[in-house]
């Protein structure tokens, strides 16, 4: 079964065993079970539900593998023949779950 799934104020397609990267939950440690009740389309094909704006009664159940950083994303300012020019870097906090049960 597959469900449109709303996580983190992000749309990703969820099937059973599936593992993505999405902004960290605050306050969640790693192997934390989560529910997310944002789902937006629920099964395939004909039988699909489509939700206005979500499906009553389905949920999700997904498990919290670990949180991390992402990898560094750079940030340069330059102004031309000023000599001004300026490097950040920015690392995400993410955390990468695993979807387990798809109820609905």
């Amino acid at each position: 079964m597959k469900a449109i799934v709303g996580v983190q104020g992000v749309q990703v397609c969820a099937t059973e065993g599936a593992i993505f990267e999405v902004n960290r939950f605050k306050g969640s440690n790693g192997g934390e079970v989560i529910q997310l009740t944002d789902v937006f389309l629920l099964g395939e094909g004909e039988s699909a539900r489509v939700g206005t704006p979500t499906v009553e009664g389905a949920s999700v159940t997904a498990k919290i593998l670990t949180n991390k950083r992402n990898d560094k994303k750079l940030v340069i300012k330059r102004l031309r023949r000023k000599g001004f020019h300026k490097k950040r870097g920015h690392r995400q906090e993410i955390s990468v779950i695993q979807i387990q049960s798809i109820q609905g």
